[in-house]
């Protein structure tokens, strides 16, 4: 015994923790060197046993008493304490709940399979347009229920006939097993595999839902979307799910919304972005400019001297919050300068004038303002032009 170390150091913990304390430290301790995910490594046995055993004795409210007060010597044949302790890894219930967490096993604590069980959740998707996600929409859709089966009123046994009580767990649901293990028998519990855990036995199937009870149809449901969702996010409805075990109740139907894109529109949370031209009359002059929203065209005044890429924000032209529909995010729009790319000859010769007076940036001057179209206009004088010197002679 005096080799062993102290189970408070051992689990990692202070000699105050609680029960919740050490059975977390415990968890992470088996979960680490628990020969099942470490084989043949006889070093994260040994840890694994030195840890199993901390637990099983500072788990134990008298046992951990003789601890803190003998040490190890409470446990020795002849130690001060009120009698020896022979470590049993066959005797740890606490501890094979543990395992049960961790490696997917039962324990004979655990509710018993065979009573009443929520139904699981059914799931399916809807596809909305993104107007529809951001006012609200109400959207019919169509998915497969299950309902009890109205020819054996959804017992799953042949009409005139009743389900017996499963003989191997004797209507319990539950049997529990033991197996040899490297720290001794261990007791488990699992459902029982005759009646699936139902504790009854159905001898003669009913013929139209083949013993499960239930008969699956195609129905239709109204969805009701609210204002402000978004893609991704999923709407419950309430008992329209798998139907419950054992006289469980329903569970529910989760419809995920998928929100198709906008060509214009772009949405981050519960604001809108977009951009919109306007002319470059309009971004020197300034004025009234017509913008498009998710609610309309709106009016927006801008200043003399606007730039592309100016930003402006609509207030409350956003998506409506999913809390409450009348508080709506902001509508962001980026204004860009729309450049034509086609130009008749009079709006050319204009726009020459006008960089003639801007201080000619193209280089052409006020004499040469003629475009291309006017490029073969009386170019008929065959004389020899003279040749200008350096300085003009």
């Amino acid at each position: 015994m005096a080799d062993k170390r102290d189970y408070y150091e051992v689990l990692g913990v202070d000699r105050n923790a609680d029960d919740a304390a050490l059975k977390r430290a415990y968890r992470q301790l088996a979960k680490k060197y628990h020969p099942d995910t470490n084989p043949g490594d006889a070093e994260a046995e040994a840890k694994f046993k030195e840890a199993s055993e901390a637990y099983a004795v500072l788990s134990d409210a008298e046992k951990r008493r003789q601890y803190d007060q003998f040490g190890h010597a409470a446990f020795e044949g002849g130690g001060g304490g009120a009698g020896g302790f022979e470590f049993n890894f066959g005797d740890m219930g606490d501890i094979f709940d543990i395992f049960g967490d961790l490696f997917g096993g039962g324990s004979s604590r655990r509710r018993a399979s065979n009573a009443p069980m929520k139904g699981a959740n059914l799931r399916t998707a809807v596809r909305i347009k993104f107007e529809e996600a951001v006012f609200g929409y109400e959207k019919e859709i169509e998915v497969n229920i299950k309902d009890s089966c109205p020819k054996c009123n959804g017992t799953g046994a042949k009409p005139g006939t009743s389900p017996v009580t499963c003989s191997k767990c004797g209507g319990k649901g539950r049997v529990i097993y033991t197996q040899q293990s490297l720290f001794g028998m261990i007791r488990n519990e699992q459902a029982c595999p005759d009646c699936s855990g139902t504790g009854k036995v159905i001898k003669e199937k009913c013929s139209d839902c083949y013993g499960t009870g239930y008969i699956s149809t195609r129905k239709k449901i109204n969805v009701a979307i609210p204002a402000g969702i978004d893609s991704g996010q999923s709407i419950r409805i309430k008992d329209k799910g798998e139907p419950g075990v054992n006289g469980g109740p329903r569970g529910d139907l989760l419809v995920e919304v998928i929100v198709e894109r906008h060509p214009i529109f772009q949405r981050q949370e519960y604001n809108l972005y977009s951009t919109a031209p306007i002319s470059f009359a309009q971004a020197a002059l300034g004025g009234d400019v017509k913008i498009t929203t998710i609610d309309g065209e709106v009016l927006f005044t801008i200043k003399p001297g606007t730039q592309t890429d100016t930003k402006i924000r609509l207030k409350g032209k956003g998506v409506p919050s999913l809390r409450n529909k009348n508080v709506r995010g902001d509508h962001y729009v980026t204004l860009v300068v729309d450049v034509p790319d086609k130009l008749t000859k009079e709006q050319k010769e204009a726009l020459l004038e006008f960089d003639r007076l801007m201080g000619d940036t193209l280089g052409i001057g006020g004499d040469n303002a003629d475009n291309e179209d006017s490029d073969n206009k009386d170019d008929k004088d065959d004389k020899p032009k003279k040749k200008k010197g350096l300085f003009g002679k």
